[in-house]
């Protein structure tokens, strides 16, 4: 098997007494440590109206981290282009890809359009979801449906703020159509008008879906030649339909003769696994406030999280994401990596880390790339 790269996805998370100041200075720093590690990307998410998360703008965050690395390749992981125009989107980060040619990702992600297909969800009867099961010691944990987060007020709040008042989204497919056609240069509307991206179009920059099923994002990838991401980390059960659904889509292109699957992961590592699982405790409450449709809380301390109140139906709540969430000493955690990467046929990991303390979240980067090179996993991470 070919060597598995190590990559990062960053949600700049704001902790518990601290600031969002702290949490993007936070960001700049793990990206200059995890260059010295090895790690090959580092990707900003998106979010908005989380009191715990501040990459609410990534293009800015990007621009930050590129300036302050050298190697790293930098992007979005990923721009939710449901409430962004194409034009936008090229010109954004064509004007990185100048300043950094070579080093940008563009991770496409939806979001206006998944909205309106889990409205949908919501609203017609959803048949009981199957239950979990295990793929050669890979855990894929019953569906998880978001539906009912369309009835929350934060949502609501959330798409009248994100859009212009009466916008709808565009179709998926036709907005990265016509984001692939502005980079290449080679745009015409109906009326076959051209229109030119400056900075934008030729930019040096890699394009990629992100999706979380087996659904349009995992087969547009596909069908347009383009790496894709699946999202264990947030939706574990549908990881292995997302993996197949790209690659039995996937056709050649430009940009790929054969198809390239980064997988995420959500990771903690410390000396021993008693240690992380110590510093991992917060999880389950920071995640329970995400899935409460509130949005994510700033992260707990360890002490904090023994205080907050906790339930059955919590537990229920958050289950799929804390038992597949990787947590443990470097051995045990990189045993599971190996485990997620054999069955998805991963081309590289994606791994995100929360902690409540900056330092505990660079050392479980550290132990785990020292880890995996050691286990002779990958040929760059040292």
């Amino acid at each position: 098997m070919s060597p598995t790269a190590l990559s990062v996805l960053d949600l700049s998370p704001v902790s518990a007494g601290g600031t969002v100041t702290d949490a993007l200075r936070h960001t700049v720093d793990l990206a200059r440590r995890v260059e010295q590690f090895g790690y090959r990307r580092y990707w900003l998410a998106e979010h908005h109206l989380a009191a715990g998360v501040a990459s609410s703008a990534p293009t800015v965050l990007i621009g930050q981290v590129a300036a302050a690395t050298s190697v790293l390749r930098v992007g979005s992981g990923a721009v939710q282009v449901g409430h962004r125009t194409a034009l936008s989107v090229v010109e954004e980060f064509g004007t990185l890809a100048a300043l950094h040619p070579g080093r940008i990702d563009l991770g496409i992600g939806r979001s206006g359009q998944r909205q309106a297909e889990a409205a949908r969800e919501r609203a017609a009867p959803t048949p009981a979801p199957t239950g979990a099961r295990v793929v050669d010691g890979l855990l894929l944990p019953a569906p998880f449906s978001y539906a009912h987060l369309v009835g929350a007020p934060r949502y609501a709040l959330a798409t009248a703020l994100l859009h212009q008042a009466g916008a709808q989204p565009p179709a998926f497919a036709g907005q990265l159509d016509d984001i692939l056609a502005l980079l290449r240069g080679d745009y015409r509307d109906a009326d076959g008008l051209d229109a030119h991206a400056v900075p934008g179009e030729g930019a040096d920059l890699q394009v990629w879906l992100l999706g979380s099923s087996g659904g349009e994002s995992a087969r547009l990838a596909g069908a347009r030649g383009l790496p894709f991401a699946a999202n264990y980390h947030v939706s574990p059960a549908t990881v292995l339909d997302a993996a197949e659904a790209y690659r039995a889509a996937f056709r050649p292109s430009a940009a790929l003769a054969e198809p390239y699957l980064v997988v995420s992961a959500d990771v903690l590592v410390a000396d021993t696994d008693a240690e992380a699982r110590r510093l991992g405790s917060p999880y389950g409450s920071w995640v329970r406030s995400i899935r409460g449709g509130d949005g994510a809380i700033p992260y707990p301390s360890p002490e904090q999280a023994v205080t907050l109140p906790w339930t059955d139906a919590d537990r229920q709540l958050v289950a799929d994401r804390v038992d597949t969430r990787f947590v443990g000493a470097p051995e045990t955690v990189a045993a599971r990596l190996r485990t997620l990467r054999d069955v998805t046929g991963a081309d590289e990991l994606l791994i995100t880390t929360i902690t409540h303390d900056h330092a505990d979240r660079v050392r479980s980067y550290q132990l785990l790339a020292k880890e995996w090179a050691q286990s002779g996993d990958t040929g760059r991470v040292r």
